[in-house]
């Protein structure tokens, strides 16, 4: 029997009072529930990833020593979701040294965002890091979520107070594995 697909869930801040993880309790609830794809939670917190200095762009296959265990996490996912805030229109840019590090480990797997913001609720964070999934080889995913007022969207017990939340993070996760199935079936022909 085939293993199931695993996908990388990745909180993508490390700042203190952060709301992120919230979010990803929340969302792992969702994707626990589901019986055709593993999940795993990657927090940037928990890997110690300097600004990248290395002379060698990580495209030419070189991997700076200190993101080996980064690597490694990163190349043995089939899929990615990508839990983001929007800080002043963009997405942290702890994620995007987390994202830079690396190239190879990115290629040809399908990704998926979950973002939570003020009003706009990180779509322009999500905006920007499709140009940057696509310049990875990666295949961003039409659905995704989009929480505005993130904090006033969940309850005290970390529940959305609306639960089309829920609906839109299943709806996301249909798409992912439907993309995650068919490029893990590319990549091993």
């Amino acid at each position: 029997m085939e293993s199931k697909p695993k996908i990388a869930v990745i909180i993508g801040t490390t700042r203190e009072g952060r709301f992120g993880d919230t979010i990803a309790r929340w969302f792992m609830g969702v994707a626990s529930a589901r019986e055709d794809m593993e999940f795993e939670l990657l927090d940037l917190r928990d890997y110690s990833l300097p600004f990248l200095t290395e002379p060698v762009p990580p495209a030419a296959g070189k991997v700076d020593p200190a993101a080996e265990t980064w690597a490694a996490k990163i190349e043995s996912a089939d899929g990615f979701v990508m839990l983001t805030p929007e800080y002043n229109r963009g997405y942290p840019a702890v994620l995007k040294n987390a994202i830079d590090h690396l190239y190879q480990q990115w290629n040809t797997k399908a990704i998926g965002f979950v973002s939570y913001g003020g009003g706009a609720g990180g779509a322009r964070a999500v905006e920007q890091l499709r140009l940057v999934a696509i310049e990875m080889q990666m295949a961003p995913i039409r659905e995704g979520v989009v929480i505005p007022m993130a904090r006033m969207a969940f309850d005290e017990s970390g529940q959305p107070t609306n639960p089309t939340l829920n609906d839109r993070a299943t709806s996301m996760l249909n798409q992912l594995a439907w993309w995650t199935t068919a490029l893990r079936a590319a990549r091993v022909r």
